[in-house]
């Protein structure tokens, strides 16, 4: 699958975009994030625990108990605000 990362997301994990294929056992997107946040100090930073992160599946938005299996395309992004 491929992974985008805009904003702050991209700054923290140095990577635009990576494909890679998700090990066994993570099923959902909080699992994917879970496993992201183990993959180094960037991705701990970016996905970290006190840091809010939103996702699309395929450009939908998508909570972490979504489903991953069969997924072309996840994107992070940081919460928008604005008025």
């Amino acid at each position: 699958m491929k992974a985008l990362y805009f904003a702050s997301v991209r700054e923290k994990v140095g990577l635009a975009e990576e494909e890679f294929t998700p090990p066994d056992g993570v099923a959902t997107l909080g699992e994917l994030i879970g496993w992201l946040r183990g993959r180094g100090e960037g991705y701990a930073d970016a996905f970290g625990h006190d840091r809010a992160v939103r996702a699309a599946i395929d450009r939908a938005h998508a909570r972490p108990e979504a489903p991953i299996s069969g997924a072309r395309e996840i994107a992070f992004f940081p919460p928008m605000t604005g008025g």
